[in-house]
């Protein structure tokens, strides 16, 4: 137990050190940061496996220059895959699963960037505001790097109060779907290694038949009404109802994708650089998102006339 414990800890500590500090490849690090405190609390339990994410906690304020909004973006992910680890042993549907890890997740980050807003004399208006725009000049000096054209870097840079202005607003949205995303893609990640490790996992039912909720639909709609309405509170809103929107047709989406590549039995590498490619190409991404939106009237799986078949 105690090697897992030591094993759990430097996994879970070199995870969340690339992320930190190795900006670009750390970005493709930071959705697996869940995935060993998730393992090691169903491995080890909740009081041992639960020294994982706490040391690592601990390592990263010795280590690190303090606290920052960085580092708390990393804990909520450790609190993230805890939570998963949680609702994995009191057998809740998927929605659920996904929707209570998203809701302690949110919550515990609310009232950390409450604290240290209050710890740092910042509104926490004002510390997203900061946050953001540090970002945003970290990205552009990123592409001056990368020998973008002037031309592009210099409308970036006139456009950059705009783009703060905007990305500071639908923060909420980018918290929300973000979670969702990574709670998503922890969940099944999870599945092979569980099964592999001989660990029980929950009967979720095959996830490729998933399809949201029919009445989103006409949530969709509505917020794509808002969007359009000559009402800067209301465009906002509705912004930001549609990003979460699309997250969930985008899981429907990918669902009929992997359904049809179970049907049609491709090779598991030709899957892996279809989904690779899916995640790169926006194209794709905006084509997957439609299917998962269309089909609520299209039905491409015929899940509909399976039903009826069933006994």
């Amino acid at each position: 137990m105690t090697k897992d414990i030591v094993n759990g800890i430097a996994i879970t500590s070199i995870i969340v050190a690339i992320s930190i500090y190795m900006p670009i490849i750390g970005f493709f690090f930071v959705p697996f940061v869940p995935l060993p405190t998730l393992f090691y609390r169903a491995k080890l339990g909740r009081n041992t496996g639960a020294v994982i994410p706490i040391a690592t906690i601990m390592l990263m304020a010795i280590v690190g220059d303090g606290l920052s909004i960085d580092i708390f973006i990393l804990i909520e992910l450790l609190i993230l895959g805890f939570s998963l680890g949680e609702l994995f042993e009191i057998n809740v549907s998927i929605e659920k699963t996904v929707i209570y890890t998203c809701g302690i997740v949110l919550l515990t980050t609310t009232i950390s960037l409450f604290f240290y807003s209050s710890l740092s004399n910042y509104g926490m208006s004002s510390l997203i505001s900061e946050y953001v725009a540090k970002n945003l000049e970290f990205t552009l000096s990123r592409y001056k790097e990368m020998g973008m054209p002037e031309e592009t870097i210099h409308m970036i840079d006139s456009s950059m109060a705009q783009i703060q202005y905007v990305l500071v607003r639908i923060i909420p949205a980018l918290v929300i779907a973000s979670t969702l995303l990574v709670a998503w893609m922890n969940l099944l990640m999870a599945k092979s290694i569980f099964l592999k490790k001989g660990l029980r996992y929950p009967d979720f039912g095959p996830l490729n038949r998933w399809k949201s909720p029919e009445f989103l639909v006409w949530g969709v709609i509505v917020t794509g009404i808002m969007v359009i309405i000559p009402n800067r509170a209301i465009k906002i809103i509705g912004i930001n109802c549609l990003l979460i929107a699309l997250v969930i047709y985008f899981f429907q989406g990918i669902a009929i994708v992997t359904f049809f590549f179970e049907k049609k039995q491709l090779p598991k590498g030709l899957r892996i650089f279809l989904y690779s490619l899916i995640g790169i190409q926006q194209v794709l991404l905006f084509f997957i998102i439609g299917l998962g939106f269309f089909d609520v009237w299209l039905d491409v799986r015929k899940l509909s006339s399976n039903e009826k078949t069933l006994p």
